[in-house]
């Protein structure tokens, strides 16, 4: 005699998500840039110094925090590409246009036409990039599809 027990029924509890969770956050970088840019800001000119133990003085300028301020947000929008559901596609397709917005300042705008912008960029395709590379990994898990186990 086999005796099978009655599964537990999954109750999902869907939460609302604001459509502010879908916003790029690389694009308060890219505003900021053009906001700082516009404005007649130096990128390249100290703002503080921080003295070193080996006795080195590490200037850091406005550019240098923007560059690490985009690295950061980088690290959170690639947590929010493994999100699955109908808001990653919400959110790979904003990604995509501040990416594209960022590649047309980048090349027809004088002011944005820096390394420091450059690698801002960059930064933007890399999320457009690592989302959708993420999103199809976490897809192929939640399908089984492929030979990955």
């Amino acid at each position: 005699m086999v005796i099978v027990e009655p599964e537990e029924r999954v109750v999902r509890h869907y939460r609302r998500t604001s459509w502010l969770s879908s916003v790029p956050l690389l694009a308060f970088v890219v505003i900021a840039y053009v906001a700082f840019a516009a404005g007649g800001a130096d990128f390249t000119l100290t703002r503080f110094t921080v003295p070193m133990p080996s006795g080195a003085v590490w200037n850091i300028s406005l550019g240098d925090m923007m560059l690490a301020f985009s690295l950061f947000v980088l690290f959170f929008e690639v947590l929010k590409s493994t999100r699955t559901g109908g808001n990653s596609v919400v959110d790979h397709a904003l990604s995509m246009i501040v990416f594209v917005v960022a590649l047309i300042l980048f090349l027809i705008w004088p002011p944005a036409s820096t390394s420091l912008f450059f690698l801002i960029t960059l930064i933007c395709l890399i999320d457009v990039m690592a989302g959708f590379s993420v999103t199809i990994r976490a897809a192929r898990r939640d399908y089984s599809v492929g030979g990955d186990n």
